[in-house]
């Protein structure tokens, strides 16, 4: 059977038996045009691969361009497995730690002092929550907080500010010239980012899933990528995520079409599969920028999100993690202790920066060991490993394409991944 090194993103293989064929079609069939209308899945076992394949439509009205397996797609939070990777291989080379202060690459996470405790804010409605009485008037130390509380959404960090609304106004589309740099825009996030009150105290043991804190560690990232050395200046001129991923991930992998900003980056839209249509703030159909508010309010390069790939290339990530790949800088060691448990709060397990499967409901269905770790992205995406089935699923829709609250995927993805589990 090929290999990922054998298969461009392009071929389609279909290496399933004929019962497994008719059931995968029953499936994806059961969800197209409802759930999303786009998706792609390729599957590895053993490092072969059993399946590279596309179903649905770029544009599921006119019914014109197909989707392909080198359609792109927005990881949404699938971005966030790359950014740790980059991080995770910086960080052993500059001699830092798990244990580490941001504040040691990133100062100004610390320069306010002492921040109050609040509710949150709710990523959906964007309405500020009431602050609990049990933290009304306590302070936390930002300087507290370490690499293992952010890669472990254990840093009391909120889950979602809305960090746009500090970046600037909506950007342009993506085929025009937005006139504010979007390292201006990441700056003005940074400063918000960097003064927001905290919902919780860093390392209390309660995973609360923060895209602040992966924005701050593509931040870090970056910021160790453009040192020369051990001891240089942290707080130096900015040097962009995108070009830290592509040295530290992109190009070791040989993953030449995933990309930021895919339109602007010269790709043709008919090759992205398009998401939300945005009635509230960039009153458009969202389709080759990125689906998330904050990422694509901060200039489209993220660390929690902005990433465009194809099906293949999630799954060649999966398979470099599985295998320890050496072309990632990261010790075995520390990738072996990437996968295993560093935190578990009700129910919800972590590794370091990677979801473990959980015992109950999870979206990698009843089948996966729980040695399996992975990840999902809010547009439709998902990337799972099961190292004791030598197991890689890349699984990839635009469930988001119907809005936003639509219902269905999680039942898809258990569906798919309890079929591909039995294979």
């Amino acid at each position: 059977m090929p290999t990922l090194d054998d298969i461009l993103p392009s071929q389609p293989i279909n290496q399933l038996s004929p019962a497994a064929q008719a059931e995968l079609e029953r499936i994806v069939q059961a969800s197209l045009g409802d759930v999303f209308p786009a998706a792609a899945l390729t599957v590895v076992k053993n490092g072969d691969v059993l399946l590279n394949a596309a179903w649905g439509w770029v544009d599921p009205n006119e019914q014109l361009h197909p989707v392909k397996t080198d359609t792109q797609f927005d990881l949404a939070s699938v971005t966030k497995l790359f950014t740790a990777t980059a991080f995770l291989s910086l960080m052993e080379e500059k001699g830092l730690t798990l244990d580490t202060p941001l504040v040691e690459v990133v100062p100004e996470f610390g320069a306010s002092g002492l921040r109050e405790m609040d509710g949150g804010q709710d990523p959906h409605s964007k309405v500020k929550l009431p602050t609990p009485e049990a933290v009304r008037g306590k302070l936390v130390n930002p300087a507290l907080v370490t690499f293992r509380h952010m890669l472990t959404h254990t840093s009391g960090l909120a889950p979602w500010r809305d960090v746009f609304n500090a970046a600037g106004p909506a950007p342009l589309p993506p085929d025009q010239l937005d006139p504010i740099p979007r390292e201006e825009r990441w700056q003005n996030g940074l400063r918000a980012i960097c003064q927001y009150p905290f919902v919780g105290e860093p390392g209390d043991g309660i995973i609360r899933y923060s895209d602040l804190g992966l924005m701050l560690l593509g931040e870090a990232a970056a910021r160790l990528f453009a040192e020369s050395s051990v001891g240089a200046q942290r707080a130096a001129p900015h040097v962009d995520l995108a070009q830290t991923i592509q040295s530290r991930v992109l190009s070791p992998l040989m993953l030449k079409s995933t990309t930021f900003n895919p339109v602007r980056d010269g790709l043709d839209r008919h090759s992205i599969a398009p998401t939300e249509n945005d009635l509230t703030w960039r009153k458009r159909r969202v389709w080759g920028e990125v689906h998330d508010e904050n990422a694509c309010g901060v200039g489209g390069v993220a660390g929690h999100a902005g990433l465009f790939a194809k099906a293949h290339d999630v799954a060649a990530l999966g398979q470099a993690w599985l295998e320890n790949d050496p072309a990632l800088k990261i010790s075995p060691q520390l990738m072996e202790d990437a996968k295993r448990e560093h935190a578990n709060h009700d129910g919800t397990r972590r590794g370091l920066g990677w979801i473990l499967k959980a015992a109950v409901d999870s979206s990698a269905g009843d089948f996966f060991s729980m040695s399996s770790y992975g990840h999902t992205g809010f547009t439709g995406t998902s990337l799972w490993v099961d190292p004791e089935k030598k197991l890689v699923v890349a699984c990839l829709t635009n469930r988001v394409y119907p809005g936003r609250s639509h219902e269905g995927i999680h039942a898809f993805r258990r569906a798919i991944h309890t079929l591909i589990a039995n294979l």
